[in-house]
């Protein structure tokens, strides 16, 4: 493992200043957009640009990495998304900064394609757990990061834009100067929709509903922050916590459910999350509360976001080897497609219900995750023997990243 961490250090590096980088200016963008006047609708849609973008580099990159390899494509993704981020400072209509998020979704879909498929071809069936763990970390630690950078300057000025320009721009050099040779590169496999819906009709919902949560999270709670009176800082520590929570729990939930009937999880850590949820939304003064509050949103995050991954394990529990990286690369796509909803319906949901609104549509969803795994229980087929284990994943990882963690543990049974 040691080796391939060793020959994987560019990766790892440019990987961590690219995410610190995107979670900064996530929650940067929301708020300098409400210090400029934009309605929390026109910031939820301007937002979801992002999730789409990165849809669209999904489907567009491979291609360009076949024709032009891997660290031209890198250079040119990293340079186009560093000047995506300097932009937002000479305009300020929603139009333009909607078509910098779809590019900047474009372009940092792009980066992790490179990214995950350098890290695959570094990796063997001794360490891809580790590798892959290692690269939850850093998504997850690095997003968090970028979230405490708020506390060194105001949204107004423009130091924190330039900061994640410089980010984007130091992620190149890491790669640029290794001396480890780009690995080959194969498009991913495809598999339809309904297909999919047919072999895990809860891992394709599942995975659509929580789409729609995480982007909430990551991008709406800064709205929720910024609503109820907390400082520039205090929303980043609030988003950073809820963060924290989902990589702290990721862990304990999937080794749990490498034990016990997946759905149970599917169904519990979202039931647990629906009075967590309510509790914030009746929560008086939550800004004169600043340590419950980061407490309770932490719990929400180590509930909501780690059911992404076992949706997927459910998923590939019902597969046979042959299917396993079609599919899951095609569940990567369907969480992102829930992502696009995600900023628009928490923004909508602001905007009618006031800032417990968000937690409102986040206990809605919750519910109707339950309510989706509580009915597979009943009417679907019993738990699959399986030797397959959950694998820590982050929503930022795109189909390339299935190569990878559909090859971390011995393949489950076949379907019945």
């Amino acid at each position: 493992m040691w080796a391939a961490i060793r020959l994987s250090w560019p990766l790892f590096i440019g990987m961590i200043f690219l995410m610190v980088s995107n979670g900064l200016l996530a929650t940067l963008l929301t708020l300098r957009a409400t210090s400029l006047g934009f309605s929390d609708a026109s910031i939820g849609l301007m937002q979801s640009a992002y999730p789409a973008g990165s849809l669209l580099g999904c489907l567009i990159v491979p291609r360009l990495i076949m024709r032009v390899g891997h660290v031209r494509i890198f250079a040119a993704l990293a340079s186009l998304a560093s000047t995506a981020a300097l932009i937002h400072l000479v305009t300020d209509d929603l139009w333009s900064w909607g078509a910098m998020r779809l590019l900047s979704g474009i372009c940092f879909s792009g980066l992790y394609i490179v990214a995950e498929s350098w890290l695959n071809g570094r990796a063997n069936n001794e360490n891809r757990g580790s590798l892959l763990s290692i690269y939850f970390v850093i998504q997850t630690g690095g997003v968090t990061i970028g979230q405490l950078l708020l506390n060194f300057s105001s949204p107004q000025e423009v130091l924190l834009f330039i900061v994640a320009s410089v980010l984007i721009s130091l992620s190149l050099i890491p790669m640029l100067v290794s001396t480890s040779a780009a690995p080959p590169y194969e498009l991913p496999e495809r598999i339809s929709l309904w297909k999919l819906f047919h072999l895990s009709p809860m891992g394709l919902t599942g995975s659509f509903l929580n789409g729609i949560s995480q982007t909430v999270l990551y991008v709406v709670l800064a709205l929720y922050g910024n609503a109820i009176g907390l400082s520039t800082g205090s929303i980043g520590w609030l988003i950073g916590f809820m963060t924290l929570g989902g990589m702290l729990f990721q862990f304990p939930l999937g080794k749990l459910s490498d034990h016990i009937d997946r759905r149970l999880l599917i169904v519990g850590a979202p039931g647990f999350a629906i009075p967590v949820c309510l509790f914030l939304a009746l929560l008086d003064n939550p800004a004169g509360n600043t340590p419950l509050l980061f407490l309770m949103v932490m719990l929400v995050g180590g509930l909501t976001l780690p059911v992404y991954s076992i949706c997927m394990a459910h998923m590939n529990d019902h597969l046979n080897p042959a299917q396993m990286v079609a599919a899951s690369g095609m569940l990567v796509l369907v969480l992102a497609v829930g992502m696009i909803f995600g900023p628009v319906l928490g923004a909508l949901a602001i905007e009618h219900f006031g800032p417990r609104g968000i937690f409102y549509l986040l206990s809605t969803l919750s519910a109707l995750t339950v309510l989706t795994g509580l009915f597979r229980l009943w009417s679907g087929r019993p738990r699959m023997e399986s030797h397959n284990r959950v694998v820590a994943m982050a929503a930022n990882l795109t189909p390339q990243a299935t190569n990878l963690f559909s090859e971390t543990s011995p393949p489950g049974d076949d379907p019945e």
